[in-house]
């Protein structure tokens, strides 16, 4: 079940430490390091726009808004259209719900 309606926004949230994003046989891979994540046991595969948000968060607060314009200046649908906002905050939501799934993510 979701942890918010179409009316709630994800903010102020912080990646873990620990949590690093490594390229291994192609694949973009969160490995845990540190002592604080020796219990650690799961593998999170990203997909290049997950990569992608994830290296652009590390080590600082962000918000979902954050996310979605992280999206959009990358990705478009052709040469002159924007991804359109509704579906890169589709997407951002997504995204964070794995990752607070997965307990890489503070909130």
């Amino acid at each position: 079940m979701d942890r918010f309606n179409d009316n709630d926004k994800f903010e102020d949230m912080k990646a873990k430490t620990g949590f690093n994003l490594r390229k291994v046989c192609g694949q973009n891979i969160i490995v845990a390091e540190g002592k604080e994540n020796m219990d650690f046991s799961n593998i999170i595969s990203m997909n290049e726009s997950s990569a992608l948000l994830w290296q652009e968060t590390q080590g600082k607060d962000f918000t979902e808004e954050d996310l979605v314009t992280i999206l959009q200046a990358n990705y478009q649908l052709d040469e002159n259209t924007p991804l359109p906002y509704d579906q890169a905050l589709k997407d951002v939501r997504e995204v964070i719900e794995q990752w607070h799934a997965a307990g890489i993510i503070n909130d």
